[in-house]
């Protein structure tokens, strides 16, 4: 008999932070003065947030000091934290419950895997 289980990824698969990410971004973007939309946010899904700051420094044609390169990344990461720290069970994605529910009650091993930092305070957040 083989060992079967299920491994689940965060974002988008449990819950979507995707939004979040956005607004934190959108709100970075509009401080300096470049222009965001929806459609360039899709370019940064699965993106490390130094190479994101990278690309939306380069659709500004900005050049800025590693310092405030820096300063801008934490504030984008503190943004995005603040919108984290709201979230509720309600941010669960549709019959997320309902499967966890029956591979419990069945004692089939889960797990998560994700590469996002925030990875256990989303899901203590989101019960």
């Amino acid at each position: 008999m083989h060992n079967k289980g299920f491994i689940f990824d965060l974002d988008g698969v449990i819950v979507d932070t995707a939004k979040y990410h956005y607004l934190a971004w959108k709100h970075l973007a509009d401080e300096l003065g470049i222009p965001f939309t929806k459609e360039q946010n899709e370019q940064f899904k699965g993106v490390s947030r130094k190479r994101c700051l990278e690309i939306l420094l380069e659709w500004g044609n900005m050049k800025v000091p590693q310092a405030q390169f820096d300063a801008w990344l934490a504030e984008k990461n503190e943004d995005y934290l603040g919108y984290i720290d709201k979230m509720t069970e309600d941010e669960v994605l549709t019959d997320v419950p309902k499967v966890l529910n029956f591979l419990k009650e069945h004692k089939i091993p889960m797990g998560l895997g994700s590469a996002s930092k925030n990875a256990r305070p989303i899901l203590k957040k989101v019960g």
